[in-house]
């Protein structure tokens, strides 16, 4: 086989390695919004004995951020602890993220009265494109702007949706980036209530 047949192969291949990947999540880090929200520390007593150090990662304690909802209401993380939460980034501009919403809503009105809450951290820039989509798409849980900070302390993912499964007691897990389907979080939170 020539040289060129080859150089030729292994540039398609990567191509569609790299489709394969974007589809599967957005980048967030050209387009995460740079404004700080209020963060806080998790604290020692929020955290079991064992589990893991790394933000963001499975066994660890899901970091207690405080931020705004989309009417001004100030939401904190720790205000649902003894619930099961869905924390679920994502940004308006992102099919993957838009093609989930759906299920979450669902998932919403499934699980609610059962202590399930869901958490959507919209990485838009702003609340001129979220509040219209939350509109559009029927959104009846909490949604919130996150940023660059905040995607940090949880373990600094770049691609969206990344969706974290944090139990009653505010520790988290499971993770997901890219699509999933609705299952996948039902199963998951099913275990947990």
């Amino acid at each position: 086989m020539r040289a060129s047949t080859l150089i030729t192969q292994h540039l398609l291949a990567t191509a569609i390695i790299a489709t394969a990947l974007v589809s599967a999540g957005c980048q967030t880090s050209p387009t995460i919004a740079d404004s700080s929200p209020v963060l806080s520390k998790p604290g020692k007593e929020s955290r079991p004995a064992a589990v893991s150090s790394a933000p963001g990662e499975v066994g660890s304690a899901a970091f207690d951020f405080e931020l705004q909802d989309s009417t001004g209401k100030t939401v904190r993380l720790s205000d649902f602890k003894g619930k099961v939460v869905v924390l679920d980034f994502w940004a308006t501009w992102c099919p993957p993220c838009r093609k989930e919403i759906p299920g979450f809503v669902t998932l919403q009105e499934s699980y609610r009265e059962k202590g399930v809450e869901v958490i959507g951290v919209s990485l838009d820039r702003g609340w001129a494109p979220v509040k219209p989509f939350m509109q559009e798409y029927r959104i009846n849980y909490t949604i919130v702007l996150g940023d660059q900070k905040l995607t940090e302390m949880y373990g600094g993912f770049t691609g969206i949706p990344t969706t974290f499964i944090i139990d009653k007691s505010g520790t988290i897990r499971d993770r997901h980036t890219g699509y999933m389907p609705p299952e996948t979080f039902e199963r998951a939170v099913k275990l947990l209530i």
